[in-house]
């Protein structure tokens, strides 16, 4: 197999109207490039789904979210936590507004998407614990806010899906069975850079080595972890309580394609129940780029469609 066509299409148009950053570039001249580059190509939001923002009233700060409900469903929704990608530093709610809208369309579920700090400004472990945070009170806000109180899932991508890992892990610690479901797209797992799929697709296209290297450097930037600190990387400890059944997406073209597959061994060995989903043809972030790709958008709307099956499956 061979990288989607469209999406080769759709870098080579970027690296057309988007000049590389130079070496050494700050994090925010890196992230006005990718809110930049996420603005050029989005598309208007489907009308089959309505947006509303919140707020989250957190100790010692507040963070934005935004809620997404699909139009034709009545009564309390099931919902879906969701953080948006962006190696801890880059990304917000509008550069994966059209991700989350369609994963609440094809899903059927309500999606909050959370605007959590980024590093560096705000370095480990400012990210995980508004992950947590933000899970925590969305959960005992659901009657209020209108969603149902007994389907709970949580879901990002790549960084996101890593905050993910860490705020279900957290969750479930402090109320066993709360999460039902993680939904890990691409997730970034482990701060190593010489698997296999790291070699093989070491310049991207969608996420270069280096890149990820940058990313790490920022996200550790503050505080140091310890070697073992789960928060920080995931899979460095056996979970106490069985970790929440996942549906695990990955890249084939990604540096990251083992860490979906080392994520779901690690998953397996603590008793966890994992579903995977390979695609095959796609790149690291394809979720972002399904309105330039018909076969992103295919895999898109099988990953919403199957992460609302599994949410509402019976315990």
């Amino acid at each position: 197999m061979t990288i989607d066509a469209a999406l080769l299409r759709y870098y080579r148009a970027v690296d057309e109207a988007f000049p590389a950053l130079p070496p050494g570039a700050d994090a925010r001249t890196v992230r006005d490039r990718f809110s930049n580059v996420a603005k050029a190509y989005a598309r208007k939001r489907d009308d089959a789904v309505t947006a509303e923002s919140i707020e989250i009233a957190l100790d010692g700060r507040t963070l934005l979210a935004r809620v997404y409900k699909p139009q034709a469903v009545r009564g309390p929704l099931p919902l879906i936590v969701y953080f948006h990608g962006g190696g801890w530093v880059v990304g917000d709610l509008d550069t994966h507004d059209g991700l989350v809208a369609r994963l609440a369309q094809d899903s059927q579920c309500a999606v909050a998407s959370v605007d959590y700090r980024l590093a560096p400004e705000h370095p480990f472990p400012a990210p995980c614990d508004d992950a947590l945070d933000a899970l925590v009170w969305l959960a005992e806000h659901r009657s209020r806010l209108g969603f149902a109180t007994d389907r709970l899932a949580v879901g990002g991508d790549s960084a996101g899906a890593h905050l993910a890992v860490v705020a279900a892990r957290g969750a479930n610690e402090r109320v066993a069975g709360l999460v039902g479901l993680q939904l890990l797209l691409y997730p970034v797992m482990r701060r190593q850079f010489e698997s296999p799929s790291c070699i093989a697709n070491a310049n991207g296209p969608g996420l270069t080595n280096d890149e990820m290297k940058w990313y790490w450097t920022q996200f550790l930037s503050g505080e140091a972890p310890a070697e073992h600190d789960v928060r920080a990387f995931p899979l460095s400890e056996s979970y106490e309580r069985m970790p929440a059944p996942a549906l695990v997406v990955a890249a084939a073209y990604d540096p990251l394609y083992d860490d979906a597959f080392e994520l779901k061994r690690f998953l397996e060995a603590n008793g966890g129940l994992v579903e995977m989903i390979d695609a095959h043809d796609m790149t690291h972030g394809f979720g972002r780029m399904h309105s330039q790709s018909e076969a992103a958008l295919g895999w898109l709307r099988k990953i919403g469609a199957r992460a609302g099956e599994l949410v509402r499956a019976e315990r």
